[in-house]
């Protein structure tokens, strides 16, 4: 490819409004390190975004938010695929690597309380103790994350 030539970098992801935020990101990361690359974004449905009747846990797959992209990635269809860390199977399909992992923004989940908490949340908070652990030791916390659910009970006895 000679410099006058734009090269084209498709890049894969869900169509979810956080995978395009994501995959804007890496594009501007992109365009900002190479001005005069082309770049394309192919948003697209995956099993886990179509499978809305059942809990995901039920469906037992692996990779179920990424396995159509990798797919297109080993077809030549997709030059790349930005993924959620939490998404990506523990082990990825032969061919594939994990290329790049962008810094972080904050880590921190968001966490809702109940009104009945914001007495005993400000006292907490005065005495140092923060998120989750102000919360009453009779407090119920619901997440539909297995991850949360499992990390819970670990840092919560």
């Amino acid at each position: 490819m000679s410099e006058t030539e734009t090269r084209t970098v498709r890049i894969g992801t869900r169509s979810s409004k956080l995978a395009m935020v994501q995959t804007e990101h890496v594009r501007d990361c992109l365009l900002a390190k190479f001005p005069k690359l082309g770049v394309e974004i192919v948003a697209m449905k995956t099993k886990g975004d179509k499978i809305l009747d059942k809990p995901l846990s039920e469906i037992g797959d692996k990779g179920l938010f990424t396995q159509e992209l990798e797919d297109d990635i080993l077809r030549g269809e997709l030059d790349m695929a930005v993924h959620s860390l939490k998404d990506l199977p523990t082990r990825l399909p032969a061919g594939l690597v994990v290329g790049a992992i962008c810094q972080r923004e904050t880590p921190y989940d968001a966490a809702v309380f109940h009104s009945k908490h914001v007495d005993t949340k400000e006292k907490l908070a005065q005495a140092g103790r923060e998120g989750l652990a102000m919360l009453p030791p009779e407090a119920v916390v619901g997440t539909s994350s297995l991850r949360r659910a499992a990390q819970l009970p670990r840092q919560f006895p």
